[in-house]
């Protein structure tokens, strides 16, 4: 009951926020958080800040799933493998819903752009949303399929640090605004509980058997 809920309260707020930006497309909130956060300007981090965005950009956003799911269903977990497809697809819900909102990237005199490759629209943040679906449920395997303590956790902490950050990143650069990685948050979480959730049920009916 409270798994469902939660899925539909992540679900129910990216509804929400896609309505706000779609009448409202620069909200004053979102100046206000990119100017207080981007008055932090130092060299190192800005550095941390592309860095925890690298994984987002092509041609590693690519590869680098496609490395991850080869590998999966070489290894024998077909089933996990077309999960994976499914968490990467999740992608097509960004563009899908940028093309719908059209929402302008940050700009402005009191906004740092740092340069990229931006091609589409602000609204929500395909960052932020391929970290949480598809690294987040890489993270969930890894943590369901390793054993030893430390093999586990350490790689665990490390992508749940990235995903964590990678909102704080995205505005920091000026790439989006505060509302679009908050959109993309909760769809991801939605998405990802939905895939965890599916695969969980698949698991326990195959035990079952």
């Amino acid at each position: 009951m409270i798994f469902t809920a939660s899925v539909g309260l992540a679900f129910s707020l990216f509804a929400l926020l896609t309505l706000i930006v779609r009448r409202s497309p620069r909200l004053s909130a979102d100046v206000t958080a990119t100017i207080r956060l981007q008055r932090n300007q130092h060299p190192w981090l800005s550095r941390v800040m592309r860095a925890i965005s690298w994984l987002g950009f092509r041609p590693q956003s690519l590869l680098l799933p496609a490395s991850v799911v080869s590998i999966t269903w070489l290894s024998g977990h077909r089933r996990d493998a077309r999960y994976l497809i499914a968490a990467w697809a999740a992608s097509f819900v960004s563009y899908t819903t940028k093309r719908l909102v059209m929402r302008p990237r940050p700009g402005g005199v009191d906004i740092q752009v740092v340069e990229a490759k931006l091609r589409d629209s602000s609204f929500p943040s395909g960052h932020v949303l391929h970290y949480v679906v598809f690294w987040g449920f890489v993270t969930y395997l890894w943590d369901w399929y390793v054993k030893h303590p430390l093999l586990r956790r350490v790689p665990v902490t490390i992508m749940a640090l990235k995903i964590s950050l990678v909102g704080i990143s995205r505005v920091y650069l000026g790439h989006h605004w505060l509302t679009d990685v908050l959109g993309s948050y909760s769809l991801g979480t939605g998405i990802l509980l939905t895939l965890i959730g599916l695969r969980s049920r698949g698991t326990e009916d195959r035990a079952a058997e």
